[in-house]
């Protein structure tokens, strides 16, 4: 597996992004989706890295930066990719990224219930745990906040 920075412009990725985003609007309650479409994730301050085993997508993943910690956003693993660890190697390699970025701290934003279970499985095995709101997200029954300090 390679993972490696994408400019959007591979249709497989494209394609994963939609998928995503019809999948979080479909699980997510009026107002509690905050998923990036194609213009949040070419937005300044926004990297998104892409998994591949040689031409075959795996998954996705993005790393927003604010001025005092780094965001997680679109963690997407293909469906023919599932339960295989690349989500847990995207993980790895985001909280490295915004390490080398230097910062202390990495947030994310996800949702709850079971469309969701697998994800917060991963983040809390990584040591994220839940935190303040930030970012104008606020936790509420459905979006949940997850902080990890980074060294």
């Amino acid at each position: 597996m390679e993972i490696r920075r994408t400019d959007l412009s591979e249709p497989e990725v494209v394609a994963l992004i939609e998928l995503h985003l019809r999948e979080m609007l479909a699980f997510s309650p009026p107002g509690t989706n905050h998923a990036l479409d194609l213009s949040g994730l070419t937005a300044p301050g926004v990297e998104v890295f892409a998994a591949w085993d040689d031409a075959r997508l795996l998954a996705i993943g993005a790393l927003k930066q604010h001025s005092d910690f780094a965001e997680i956003k679109s963690m997407r693993a293909h469906p023919e990719a599932r339960r295989k660890g690349v989500g847990k190697a995207m993980l790895k390699h985001l909280i490295d990224r915004a390490r080398e970025l230097g910062y202390a701290e990495v947030k994310l934003e996800t949702g709850s219930g079971e469309p969701f279970a697998a994800a917060t499985e991963l983040y809390q095995s990584f040591g994220f745990r839940p935190c303040s709101d930030f970012a104008g997200y606020s936790a509420g029954e459905f979006n949940k906040l997850f902080a990890l300090a980074i060294p």
